[in-house]
């Protein structure tokens, strides 16, 4: 942890201004974005401290989103996804927004009910390096994504894999009617119908041969 600087002094807790919600070490606060309609900034507060003026700064490690980070949004990160970065810094706290809460990905997928104070994290990001740990993560379905929590996905009852909707060529609306669900590599194959062969009720009727008829006319196997 960085040391206090001289003429400034450590503090328990910040409110935030026109506020009554308390700012203390370890939370997570939304602040202002550089850019104007901008999402605000996500951060970890990790000390706070004033100056004889009651200047309040924070120091803090920020989280970045996706698309912030070197490649970009990707199909499986989710809307509220954010990477623990290990980019440090030190803001005033007037730019504190409001708090937040970053949950585990593992907690965030049981929320019944998402807020917009409400994040995820599951990977680190590096961005000097531009390294997302860790590299290796679970995958799912035919096209082998991790998970979306934001996107529908249907377990076969057989095998227990996941599925999205349009890998198994299904609409949303017609996974919603499903009683159960089996995916293509585990569905019954069904037999083709076959008409049944009639036995003549007589013997052929030999017909009379050219001498010249080739021998490979004779007779040809019939499939049954």
């Amino acid at each position: 942890m960085a040391k206090t600087r001289p003429g400034r002094r450590d503090v328990t807790s910040y409110t935030i201004r026109g506020t009554n919600k308390v700012v203390r070490v370890g939370d997570c606060v939304m602040m202002r974005a550089s850019e104007v309609n901008s999402p605000p900034y996500v951060a970890k507060v990790l000390k706070i401290e004033a100056d004889k003026r009651n200047s309040v700064r924070v120091h803090v490690r920020w989280y970045y989103r996706p698309e912030e980070s070197f490649g970009g949004r990707r199909e499986f990160h989710g809307a509220k996804e954010l990477f623990l970065s290990d980019h440090f810094d030190i803001q005033s706290a007037d730019t504190i927004e409001g708090k937040c809460t970053v949950h585990s990905f593992e907690k965030y997928t049981h929320l019944e009910n998402v807020s917009h104070e409400d994040y995820y994290c599951r990977f680190e990001y590096r961005p000097t390096s531009r390294v997302l740990l860790p590299n290796l993560v679970v995958v799912y379905c035919k096209c082998e994504q991790p998970y979306n929590p934001d996107t529908l996905m249907i377990q076969c009852e057989e095998c227990e894999e996941w599925y999205h909707p349009h890998c198994v060529g299904m609409t949303i609306e017609q996974v919603k009617q499903l009683d159960r669900f089996v995916c293509p590599d585990h569905a019954p194959v069904e037999e083709p119908d076959h008409a049944p062969v009639e036995e003549p009720d007589h013997a052929p009727v030999e017909e009379p041969r050219h001498p010249l008829a080739n021998d490979y006319a004779e007779s040809k196997p019939c499939k049954n």
